[in-house]
């Protein structure tokens, strides 16, 4: 894959349409995905947001009979173009999952594993350290570094995971639903990260939370299943994410975005 981080946009999809089979999940989907910003995904439960979201670094792959039509493309190069290996995309767009998943393992060793089997060879103490202080975690396990992942609460759990993600040092971050089983305050806690981390990184996050959505991210894609009588999601409205909650172009958007239905 190249490294033509001068492409203005990082992420592109033109006439996605995403399938499970015969059944087709995601219709037509064009979208361009900002440099250094946070784009969020909404919209109401089975509209396909976060297969979208898989899509865009070929997680999609590990279900069974996935295939797509149409392009997505990294910097400008189509992903899925055969000479492609998709490890190397997931590990220049990496993936936090909505239920935070630490390997039973150290704090410690959450990070230098997965920093070692994708082949890392510098001074691991380092890139330790410095994951975690990207994660806004440093201070809070610095003193138990080899004590298990599993020890820590949700919140922390979660932010170690992001803290596994950046170690590797991808371009992109797709998070689905981060904050989701996590409290108030760890959501928050979520949320000032995400303002931190994208001054290095490209976020795109999948929430049903539209005060999130509207307080965390700078872009905002509007899905809902289309009218063509399936039951298929597509992207009905993208914009800054201050005019899609102030002065959306869709009814729906605004009916959605506004509590009336979802």
């Amino acid at each position: 894959m190249n490294n033509n981080s001068d492409h203005k946009y990082v992420i592109e999809t033109h006439d996605l349409d995403i399938y499970y089979g015969t059944f087709k999940a995601v219709t037509d989907v064009n979208l361009q995905v900002e440099r250094n910003a946070i784009t969020a995904i909404i919209g109401p439960s089975g509209c396909g947001k976060s297969t979208l979201l898989r899509a865009f670094n070929r997680m999609n792959e590990l279900y069974a009979n996935s295939s797509i039509r149409g392009d997505v493309c990294f910097n400008g190069q189509d992903i899925y173009a055969r000479e492609v290996d998709p490890v190397e995309v997931r590990y220049r767009v990496g993936m936090v999952f909505q239920k935070p998943n630490p390997f039973p393992k150290s704090i410690y060793e959450n990070i230098a594993w997965t920093a070692r089997i994708h082949g890392y060879k510098g001074k691991m103490d380092e890139i330790v350290e410095s994951s975690l202080h990207q994660a806004a975690l440093w201070d809070e396990v610095k003193d138990k570094l080899h004590q298990s992942g599993l020890s820590l609460s949700g919140g922390q759990q979660q932010r170690l995971c992001i803290a596994r993600a950046i170690s590797i040092q991808p371009e992109v971050i797709l998070m689905d639903e981060p904050a989701s089983a996590l409290d108030p305050i760890a959501t928050l806690k979520i949320e000032e990260l995400m303002q931190e981390l994208k001054k290095n990184y490209t976020i795109v996050i999948v929430t049903h939370n539209m005060q999130q959505a509207a307080r965390a991210s700078d872009y905002t894609a509007m899905m809902m299943l289309s009218r063509d009588g399936e039951r298929s999601g597509t992207v009905i409205e993208f914009d800054e994410t201050t005019r899609i909650f102030t002065n959306p172009k869709d009814k729906r958007t605004e009916d959605y975005v506004t509590g009336r239905f979802g």
